[in-house]
């Protein structure tokens, strides 16, 4: 059994969705057998594309959530029947102790990630943290720090909305 979490930027361009789940398809399949489980959070972008290629590579999903409020108040109308989906299609979901929103329940839901982890796939341009705490690389440096296998995707052409 192998366990995936995911960590990834949500801003990609529109040109670099095609190329990212191309990736994660191709790396999913590498680890395609009947007990591939993936974590994510499913927030728009990377983590909501990784959770679709694994449900596609015939992995379980398991969804964690960072607050009582996240769909309500966090999920966007463009992003809402895609995460709906996501949660419907998990085997398990997970929702942290928060009651809102905010950075303490991101970095525990990021923590919730890690620790159900074999492996992390960071969608991640390779910049170095922003100093705000909860992104990509600040998850990257975690995982690294807890000595688990970041497998880094980031295609030639993906980009960030700037």
């Amino acid at each position: 059994m192998t366990t995936l979490a995911v960590t990834g930027h949500m801003d990609l361009t529109d040109e670099s969705v095609g190329l990212v789940r191309e990736a994660l398809r191709k790396l999913l399949a590498e680890d395609s057998d009947d007990s591939l489980i993936g974590v994510s959070c499913i927030a728009k972008g990377s983590d909501s594309i990784f959770a679709e290629e694994l449900l596609n590579a015939g992995g379980r999903l398991v969804v964690v959530l960072p607050s009582q409020d996240y769909r309500q108040n966090k999920v966007k109308p463009d992003h809402a029947a895609l995460f709906d989906r996501l949660v419907e299609a998990a085997d398990e979901v997970l929702v942290m102790p928060h009651e809102t929103a905010n950075r303490q329940a991101y970095e525990t839901a990021n923590t919730a990630v890690l620790e159900r982890a074999d492996r992390l796939v960071a969608v991640w341009n390779g910049e170095p943290p922003s100093g705000k705490g909860g992104g990509t690389a600040d998850v990257v440096e975690d995982a690294r720090a807890r000595g688990l296998t970041v497998d880094v995707v980031w295609p030639n052409g993906a980009a960030r909305k700037s």
